[in-house]
This record gives structure tokens, sequence and C-alpha cells, in this order.
């Protein structure tokens, strides 16, 4: 124990004016202080019960818990993406086409506009009272409020009302999806060994697409069905509330899923011991008087919680290059989800069922792609395979917008599969990068203002900006315009941001695999380059010279 550390320490280091040499440490003297009161500090070895084992089994629960809340949202987006046309008729009945296009991609929107409200409640909750709680109200609020859409009134009920009543659900989506993504990419970082952190976290957007290509595939399903059955108009005429009421049952499963995850393990763990709060014990020897002093009370930036203003205020310079990140991810992101259905049924000519068919294979490649990608980032780093998301999009955007507008069948596929690549290396590496950003104590809080901020700036206006300025312009290559300039912004994060592969995380002991690999650690920390106990929960032992003269 700690206590026994400093009492043996102090047996050894005894003050000068007993005979024995003062102590040493791995810190200096601070400076301004009087050679009377000279500070030295210790920070203790890793031990191996320091190490968190985290088994296969139960990242794959966790990993599995998670994913399935962002199947969900992402199936909601899905529904919404490719109903737009569709639901322009039914809620925007009476307006220009064009104009109610514009009301629904709003709609889209507007959801994120509650994002970052959601993200500074639920991040700083989530820091303290726990991952798993949150994530479980943020599933249930979610699903709840993607069924209520499905029950609507129309346009033709309530006239040009309509809009408003969806518009307050995707708010509350929007709050809800606030704590969501931020909660989940949380869990799993923190739930994942240091050695393999990309690869678990990139499961997480793997249900996403799913999700999305989910959603689009249910739609193309209903429109075909439902016109069968009931003719041409039959979505517009309620089939379009089929989907929604999906939404039922897989909330239920998602739901299940959420109530049968443990807490992180860095979250039950977060400090060392039974102490926290910066408190001290204190021993005295001779001259010296000795303290061991927990994490908070060494660095409060690093092992304390803070309020939204210290946050900012402590990581303004992390904050601001993960909203960098998240825009270049998220403006690439959502052009190829929910801004395409839109941009191929009214640019290039394409039928619903056309454009979903044609952008649901896609999505399963994203998907497919997401797990290796992040395994490639564990072995050579995170900032390498963001570089190449950042030059790919330079380069093929543009091109691909241009193959889409050739005729060919062939043609649009390639030019999806050119937008849909970039996307996947992005994609597959933020979710991991940001929370590396921020300690344990804070890094929900973090997590949340930063991805929200960003997302709801940049990546939920994408499909109104981008249709806004090409009815201004009359430019079609505006969406490859518009994500190059945002990919050249994320180039930049990309230079300036910390490589986190393969390192523990900030505020957090290292997490591995099995107790031969926690052995192995311990053994060679001396020799490691990415062990830092200064970024760790340990205690520290501190002596003080509390001499009446210099030390001798």
């Amino acid at each position: 124990m700690m206590s026994e550390t400093v009492e043996e320490q102090s047996r050894q280091d005894e003050p000068a004016s007993q005979g024995n040499p003062a102590p040493r440490a791995h810190g200096r003297a601070r400076k301004g202080r009087p050679k009377n009161k000279r500070r030295l500090m210790w920070l203790r070895r890793l031990r191996k019960e320091d190490i968190v084992v985290v088994e296969q089994e139960s990242v794959r629960q966790a990993v599995l818990g998670t994913a399935v809340g962002n199947f969900m949202e992402w199936f909601d987006f899905g529904i919404y993406g490719y109903l737009t046309i569709v639901m322009t008729t039914v809620f925007t009945k009476g307006m220009p086409q064009s104009v109610g296009v514009l009301v629904m991609l709003l709609g889209f929107a507007v959801s994120f506009i509650a994002r970052p409200l959601g993200g500074f409640i639920l991040g700083p909750l989530g820091d303290r009272i726990g991952r798993q709680k949150v994530l479980f109200l943020t599933m249930s609020v979610m699903a709840v409020s993607t069924a209520l859409i499905g029950i609507l009134p129309t346009a033709a009920q309530i006239g040009l009302w309509a809009p408003i009543p969806l518009y307050a659900l995707k708010l509350v989506q929007g709050f809800s999806t606030g704590g969501e993504y931020a909660g989940a990419a949380t869990y799993v970082s923190e739930f994942s060994p240091d050695k393999r952190r990309g690869y678990y976290s990139a499961w997480l957007d793997m249900g996403s697409y799913l999700g999305f290509a989910t959603g689009a595939g249910v739609v193309a399903l209903c429109s075909v069905l439902t016109q069968q059955a009931w003719g041409p108009d039959a979505m517009a005429n309620g089939g379009w509330r089929i989907p929604y009421f999906m939404a039922v049952p897989l909330g239920i499963v998602a739901i299940y899923f959420r109530t049968r995850i443990p807490e992180t393990p860095h979250f039950d763990e977060d400090g060392d011991g039974d102490d926290r709060g910066g408190r001290s014990k204190s021993k005295r020897r001779g001259q010296w008087k000795f303290a061991v002093v927990d994490p908070e009370g060494r660095d409060s930036k690093i092992f304390g919680h803070h309020s939204l203003l210290n946050l900012v205020h402590n990581f303004r310079r992390e904050i601001v290059l993960g909203i960098m990140l998240v825009a270049a991810t998220n403006t690439l992101s959502y052009v190829l989800t929910s801004y395409m259905p839109t941009y191929l049924e009214k640019e290039i000519g394409a039928s619903q069922v056309t454009a979903a068919a044609s952008t649901i294979p896609v999505l399963v490649l994203v998907a497919v792609l997401l797990p290796f990608i992040g395994k490639l980032s564990d072995r050579i780093g995170r900032r390498p395979v963001l570089a190449v998301a950042v030059v790919l999009t330079l380069v093929m955007a543009l091109p691909a917008f241009w193959m889409l507008h050739l005729g060919q069948s062939w043609a649009l596929h390639v030019a999806l599969v050119m937008i849909a690549i970039p996307a996947a290396f992005y994609i597959a590496v933020t979710v991991t990068t940001i929370p590396a950003l921020f300690p344990t104590a804070s890094r929900f809080s973090g997590m949340a203002v930063t991805y929200n901020i960003g997302v709801s700036l940049f990546g939920g206006t994408t499909p109104l900006i981008v249709q806004a300025l090409l009815e201004l312009t009359g430019n079609r290559y505006v969406p490859a315009f518009y994500v190059m300039l945002f990919s050249a912004i994320g180039g930049v994060a990309v230079w300036l941001i910390p490589e986190s592969a393969g390192k523990h995380l900030i505020g957090s002991m290292p997490a591995v695999e099995t107790h031969a690999e926690a052995s192995r650690l311990v053994a060679t920390q001396d020799d490691n380059p990415d062990i830092d106990l200064h970024t760790m929960p340990v205690q520290a032992v501190t002596a003080e010279w509390k001499g009446t003269g210099p030390k001798a």
C-alpha cells in the first residue's frame, strides 16, 4: 500500500541532519521555492493489479450493446433521408416543390440544433453517474420519438402547420442523440484494450451504416410492396408511416441490449484506491515531511471533474482540433448518406427505388471496411489513416460527382464507391481519435461538446446548405467543392492532433487483453515510451524539507 511505501521511503531517505543523503525524486524542485522549503515528488511504479485486463467476451458485449443504439439512430436517418421527397408531398402540400424540399431538409437540420444542448447536459451527467445509465436513457428517448413520427398529422389534415410537430420530435431526437454517439464512443474506447482500440471502436460506426442501409432498404421495400398493393401514390397516402412504426420492435431490442451492458472498467476504477478528491496523508521523518497525494490533488486538470466552462478553458485546443476533424468527417459522411438520395432524385433524375438500391450496397461496403481500417490504424497510427482520408477526398470528390452525371449505371456505382472509400477512412478513425484527446474524468463531456458542436454546425446542416447553394448557383458540383473545403480544414487538424494509437487513455490505467500481457507491461515499464505515469491515476509521494535553514 502507499502508506507502506511512504514509511519505507522515509526510512531509506533520512534528512541530512541525521547523516543520510537527502531524498532523490523523479522531478525537480519548484522554481522560486526557498531552499528550506524544497519539495520533491515520486510517482509510484505500476503494479500488475493496476492494469485493466479486458476479456474479449466483455468487449464484444460492450460493442454490441452500443452498436445497436447507433443502428437505431441511423435507421431513422436512413428513413428520413430516403423519404425526403415523399414527405415533402405529405408535409408541405401547397408549397412550391423546391421550397418544400428545403423545408424537409430543414427538418433534418433542426434535430442538430438540440444536439449540443443534449451533449452539454448528458455529457457531464455521464461523467458523474456513469456511461451505461446515460446510454440507456438516450436509447429509450430515441426509440420513442422515432416511432411517434409515424402517427403525425399531415398537411392535408392540419395545413401548413404540419412540419411543426415533426420539427418538435426531431428536436427531441437531437437532444438524445447529443448524448448517444458521444457516450457510445466513450464507452467503447474505455472498454477496449489499448492495442486494439481502433479495431473495436470502428464496429460502433459499422452499426451506424448498417442502420442507415437498413432504413434505406425498408423504404425501398415498402415502396415496392405498397405501390403494388395500393397504387403509385401509396407511399404518399400513408405508406411512409410503416418504416417509422418499425422503430418499435427495433427499439425494444436495442433497449434490451442496453440493460445488459456493464459500466466501463476505467470509469469504475477512476482513481487510485478509495481516496479521492485530492486528499493527502502526511508522515514526518526528522526535517522531512512526506505526504501521499491522490491523483486529483497533483493534477486537477486531468483527474478532476470540470464544469462546462472549465472544460472549454482547460481543453480548448483539443476541442477546436476535434471540431475540425468532425467537420471534415461528417460533411463527407452526410453527403454520402443523408443528402445523396435527394441529389440522385432531383439532379440525376433517379427514382426513389433506384436511389435507394444504388446507395445501399455502398453503405454496406463502408460498414464492412470500417473494422479493417480501424485495425490498420492500430498498426500504423490514427494520423496516417486520417491523412489518407484527406488526400482521397481532395483527389476523388470532383471526378466522382462528374461521373454521377454520365447517365450510366456503372458510372453511378463507381462514383458512389469513390465517395464511400475516403468516408470510410475518416469514419473508422475519428470515433477513436476524439475520445483519446480527453482524460477519463472529462471524456464523456469533452467528446459530447466536441462532436456535437462539430456535427451540428457542419454535418447536420450539410444537406440543407449544399442544396441551397446548388439552387443559388446552379452548379451541380457544389457538393464536391463543399466536402473538399472541409477536408482541407481537416488536414490541418490531422497535422496538429497527437497520435494515440497503442497508448493508454489519458487519466486511465493501461488496458490489455490478457494477464500475461499485463505482467510483461509491468516488467518493461521503464523502457516503454507509451507509459506515462503523469497521466495515470496513481498516487504520488511528496517530500518537503521543513528545516529552519538550508539543507546540508
